[in-house]
């Protein structure tokens, strides 16, 4: 029996985690497991409601879940970025969520953006450090509002965090057992803290001799994934550079409308969400793409060892795309969000019935 917190947050947030539910719910009927879905109605609504983000002990309650399902946290009712530190800051930093999991993954050569591209080309995974760099909230400002005004925002690595990011990198690498390719991504040629990056990968590096490590600097990086996306397997990188280079990657496959995102402390409660935004204007209106936040569950299950149950969901999306089912990713498909949810539920025990 596992519990799942449940969270959908704010604009079309309630309605992707709808669909992310149904995929829950039949993948559990299939595969024979059991969860209690314990609802968080925390976000934008909830605060302007009661004056409070998050009540005191969350926390407390979230330690004892194994997982937290996230929709989508954002709301230009109130000031940018409240709601979302508080939520998905809060929760990153107070777990101690120290890894930012994006897989990249191409499921059908049409949403490529790229020409000449295949299905094989793009499959990678974006190992992001997911609670130091210029995210440490190590900012401030000096004569706010005036001509002098100074603004100021530092980055913080730490020997512990950027280690235990790279080795969680490396021991994913062996697991995927594909192209055993681990590329670090930095700016240490410029941004000379950089180099704790540098130096503990080349460190670690000796442990993992059956791994083949690459070095880029992140414009180089950036170039490579739009000319050679066929190179990488797993990119290590740092909190700003991994938020950047992932929604990069998320276009590759794409659109973020695919990309799921898991918000990991190996052996813990940990948090999966979509990493696309709330998207306010489209809040209620039964449009959103909801295919992220499927993927996401399916994240989540595998973080809770339910492997197979995470593979035939994402098998499933895949086969959706592929056969143009569901033809594109956008608002304009023409597709509803919960006819979306139907067709992955009907596929998911379609395709189940028929391996049997």
């Amino acid at each position: 029996m596992y519990r799942f917190a449940i969270m959908p947050g704010d604009g079309i947030g309630p309605e992707i985690v709808r669909e992310g539910m149904k995929s829950l719910e039949a993948a559990s009927e299939i595969f024979g497991f059991k969860y209690e879905a314990i609802d968080m109605p925390y976000g934008t609504d909830h605060y302007l409601d009661t004056g409070v983000i998050l009540p005191d002990g969350v926390f407390d309650e979230l330690r004892q879940m194994d997982a937290i399902f996230l929709g989508a946290i954002g709301d230009p009712r109130v000031e940018t970025g409240l709601i979302e530190r508080h939520i998905i800051a809060g929760v990153r930093f107070t777990l101690d969520l120290y890894i930012n999991l994006r897989p990249i993954q191409l499921y059908a050569e049409h949403l490529c953006p790229l020409k000449g591209i295949s299905t094989s080309d793009i499959d990678f995974t974006f190992v992001r450090e997911n609670t130091e760099g210029a995210y440490a909230q190590l900012h401030g400002f000096f004569k706010k509002g005036t001509a002098d005004e100074i603004s100021t925002q530092q980055m913080l690595y730490t020997r512990k965090g950027v280690e235990r990011t790279i080795r969680y990198a490396f021991d994913l690498c062996k697991k995927r057992n594909k192209k055993n390719r681990l590329t670090l991504v930095d700016k240490a040629n410029a941004l000379r803290s950089h180099d704790i990056w540098t130096r503990t990968f080349e460190e670690v590096a000796k442990e993992y001799p059956d791994i083949e490590t690459d070095h880029a600097y992140v414009d180089a990086c950036g170039m490579w994934m739009l000319k050679n996306p066929n190179w990488f397997d797993v990119i290590v990188t740092t909190n700003l550079f991994g938020d950047i280079l992932s929604d990069i990657g998320a276009m590759l496959q794409g659109g973020l409308g695919i990309a799921a995102g898991g918000n990991i402390h190996p052996g813990q409660v940990s948090m999966f969400e979509p990493i696309h935004g709330s998207a306010p204007k489209y809040a209620g209106k039964n449009v959103a793409n909801p295919l992220a936040t499927i993927l996401s569950a399916g994240l989540m299950l595998d973080h809770v060892g339910e492997s197979e149950a995470a593979l035939a969901i994402e098998r499933t999306v895949q086969e959706l795309l592929a056969s143009g089912k569901v033809p594109d990713l956008s608002a304009r498909s023409g597709l509803k969000t919960d006819q979306i949810g139907d067709m992955v539920v009907e596929e998911l025990r379609a395709s189940q019935e028929a391996r049997a």
